[in-house]
């Protein structure tokens, strides 16, 4: 696997919205995030301007306008964060991780049964 940036959370909002909708114009990405943030339109530009120089994004310019698209994989970097969270607060224990989801999280019966099924699939 390539090396991925270490994206902010603030940048994650911005990547989701380029990983769903990519290429867009910074003001559909703006567009985008005025439901989800009160962010200013020179904040995401800022944030743009950061994943760019991160060479997590790119961009075109068409007719004077930056288009935007991600260079990187999303599964890529999910998974990338999560061996992150893993290391840092689990010392990298999936088995540790999981053990304390189950004792906080009320799962219904169907997420039981679907957890179940997901550890039957991977024994092999």
């Amino acid at each position: 696997m390539k090396s991925m940036p270490r994206i902010t959370d603030a940048e994650w909002q911005v990547m989701k919205i380029l990983w769903k909708n990519a290429p867009m114009t910074a003001r559909v990405v703006i567009n985008e995030l005025e439901d989800s943030s009160n962010w200013k339109p020179k904040t995401v530009k800022t944030l743009l301007r950061r994943l760019v120089d991160k060479k997590a994004i790119s961009y075109t310019v068409d007719n004077k306008k930056y288009i935007y698209y991600p260079l990187v994989n999303e599964d890529e970097c999910r998974k990338m964060e999560t061996e992150t969270f893993l290391n840092k607060v689990y010392n990298g224990s999936f088995n540790l991780l999981v053990q304390n989801f189950i004792k906080e999280k009320n799962l219904s019966q169907e997420e039981l049964e679907e957890l179940k099924q997901i550890i039957e699939n991977n024994k092999e």
